[in-house]
């Protein structure tokens, strides 16, 4: 008999698995990152770029079907899932399957929760059911390519997720889901030019494929097919988007290796490949006690991944995109405030005189890792006027599976997310919302959850 390709085996794990086969620890896990990203993308609703897009959205057609987070009324299922997927991303904020160098919340969950809230009785359990099969497709694809990035993989094999998410919520089976991946794939988009430019067409590429997923589940449902070969096919998505691949560590993994439960948050509001250097600057200033004008110079030496993301140039006046992936800049915003908030990306702190003096003294090398991706190890030098020489090293970033954040650190993340909702969130909603995510499981419909959202 045949080994199934990779699309029939996806799909087969996504139809295949009940609530009561993913472990306790992987459900809390998926809990903790479904309020974190929901977080995230109300944190969102003010960002720039963000009111340009639903003016567009606005004219594509009329419709109450599904709530934009944090503010902003409702759309649409198809363009509410397009929003809220750019808020989530737009901000670097979202958590990160790091094994397979992606965000997989970012495409999938507004798609999910648009089409639950569009079809109505999709229950918690069912939510966190698609959640867990969805970020196992998007994630194991991720960590199957054995070649640097291509194209935007949080975008691209993101949308895979997300199709996956929702086909399960769609009750699709095996035969179902494989069209789904096909009719996914015919609309998959994600350029690295977005991601060397860093402007908002990098986070919009998340919506348009987390939009994608939602639309070619719903194609799938009225029986259209779709290509068969999506993910592995002579020019599937893993050789022609990824290059080189391989599917044995899927092939022996999936279903016993719950990627959900390895998310990592992101701690700071920048991409995820400058953490470390944050991280090392904010530990060795409390350690030692120096200021912003006792620095003479900062290296930090990343993998080649790592530099080709993030040693991009200080520029005076840089879109915030682009400023969340140059590690010069975040440096600098540590260095000034001891911190980073989403606050540094908005209005003058862009263009902050300080700001980009103190950048002018970061410098970022890479070293010889052949892991093509690879974000870690991370080496900081901080080198003082006075003569001094100070190191730092991390072989995990903070918030990864190895060193997660307790939940008063999380809870405080995603406070501090609602008070940059397009609205006023009360302290009683953020509770409520809180609460409801604790609780997910129990709940018989999750529009009880997407009501608060709005």
């Amino acid at each position: 008999m045949d080994e199934p390709n990779a699309a029939e085996l996806f799909a087969a794990h996504v139809a295949g698995v009940h609530y009561a086969d993913i472990p306790p620890t992987a459900i809390e896990r998926a809990k903790v990152f479904i309020l974190d990203s929901l977080g995230v993308g109300i944190a969102g609703s003010t960002a720039p770029g963000r009111s340009e897009i639903l003016a567009a959205a606005r004219r594509w057609g009329a419709g109450d079907e599904a709530t934009l987070w944090g503010g902003g009324g409702r759309l649409p299922a198809p363009a509410a899932t397009m929003l809220n997927a750019f808020q989530m991303h737009c901000q670097e904020f979202d958590c990160v399957c790091e094994p397979a160098v992606l965000h997989p919340m970012a495409t999938l969950l507004p798609a999910a929760l648009a089409y639950a809230e569009r079809e109505g009785g999709i229950s918690g359990k069912a939510l966190l059911t698609s959640v867990a099969v969805g970020v196992d497709v998007s994630g194991w694809i991720g960590i199957a390519s054995t070649q640097p990035l291509r194209f935007f993989r949080p975008a691209t094999a993101g949308g895979f997720g997300a199709a996956a998410a929702v086909a399960r919520l769609a009750g699709l089976d095996t035969e179902g889901i494989v069209h789904a991946f096909g009719l996914l794939y015919t609309q998959t988009s994600g350029t690295m030019q977005a991601h060397v430019e860093a402007g908002p067409a990098l986070p919009l590429q998340v919506g348009f494929n987390s939009r994608a997923a939602l639309q070619a589940v719903d194609l799938a449902l009225t029986g259209l097919p779709g290509p068969l070969g999506s993910i592995d096919g002579p020019f599937g998505y893993l050789p022609l988007m990824e290059g080189g691949y391989t599917l044995d560590q899927v092939r022996a993994e999936l279903g016993r290796t719950w990627l959900v439960a390895g998310l990592a948050h992101k701690p700071y509001p920048a991409g995820r490949a400058t953490h470390g250097a944050i991280e090392g600057v904010a530990v060795l200033r409390e350690r030692h006690g120096f200021a912003a004008d006792d620095v003479d110079e900062i290296v930090v030496t990343v993998p080649p991944l790592t530099g080709q993301l993030i040693s991009r140039p200080d520029l005076p006046d840089p879109l915030p995109n682009y400023a969340r992936l140059c590690t010069a800049f975040v440096v600098a915003k540590v260095l000034q405030h001891g911190h980073l908030d989403l606050s540094h990306y908005r209005g003058t702190e862009l263009t902050d005189e300080r700001t980009h003096q103190l950048a002018a003294n970061v410098r970022v090398q890479t070293d010889s890792n052949p892991d093509p991706n690879a974000l870690v190890p991370q080496r900081l030098v901080v080198r003082l006027r006075d003569g001094r020489e100070l190191h730092w090293a991390c072989d995990s970033m903070l918030a990864s599976a190895e060193r997660p954040l307790t939940r008063e650190q999380h809870l405080a993340k995603f406070r501090r997310c609602c008070a940059f909702a397009d609205r006023p969130w009360h302290d009683a909603e953020i509770d409520a919302l809180i609460a409801c995510v604790d609780r997910l499981e129990t709940l018989a419909d999750v529009r009880v959850l997407t009501k608060i959202l709005g």
